[in-house]
């Protein structure tokens, strides 16, 4: 099994490599989604953000209210610690349950882990290979402005907060450009998935 970490920058395309990957044969774990997962109605994870921030974080239905909870923690960095302290090792705990099932099932198996901050927690050495996904911070902007609706001053503030093209791709083993079209993105992750597959096998 080849653990294969997928990071990027806001707007680079990361979500368009991993869903490219994926078509090609690779297994997808996905921090996002599984950090949704592990709080949703009726987990563990949801009885102990509630146990740590009282019920006024749930929705009329009983779910997270994601906004709320944010506004809580994000002004309080003992806060967001105490969401994280609940929250990261589930998120840890149910990825490693993906990737052993995977890795049973095919012992060359290509396991992603799409990780969107994966160079600011100083995650690289947990990865076998670490892919970033790359485009001028220019186009970074253009994106989520004319893309995603962002005002521009959202969308620099979103970008200023992640590391640096810099920072992510001195941690990088293999860089996709996709600073052109979209139409420019499946060749290079052709190539791409033939050096993982290549890595993958014993």
């Amino acid at each position: 099994m080849l653990k294969v970490g997928l990071t990027g920058g806001i707007g680079a395309g990361k979500s368009e490599v991993s869903r490219l990957l994926v078509e090609r044969g690779a297994v997808l774990v996905d921090a996002d989604r599984i950090a949704r997962e592990v709080v949703a109605p009726g987990t563990e994870g949801l009885a102990a953000v509630v146990a740590e921030f009282g019920a006024d974080v749930l929705d009329a239905d009983g779910a997270l209210d994601r906004p709320k909870l944010g506004a809580i923690v994000f002004a309080d960095p003992g806060k967001l610690a105490a969401l994280n302290a609940i929250v990261h090792p589930l998120v840890g705990a149910r990825s490693a349950d993906l990737e052993r099932a995977a890795a049973e099932a095919d012992e060359d198996t290509v396991v992603v882990h799409d990780v969107p901050l994966l160079t600011e927690n100083g995650l690289a050495p947990l990865y076998d290979v670490v892919v970033v996904v790359d485009a001028r911070t220019e186009t970074q902007l253009d994106r989520l402005v004319r893309l995603r609706g962002m005002t521009e001053d959202d969308a620099r503030a979103r970008m200023a907060a992640q590391a640096t093209r810099e920072k992510r791709l001195e941690i990088a083993d293999i860089v996709i450009d996709n600073d052109g079209t979209l139409e420019k993105l499946p060749p290079r992750v052709d190539e791409v998935w033939q050096e993982l597959r290549n890595r993958a096998r014993p």
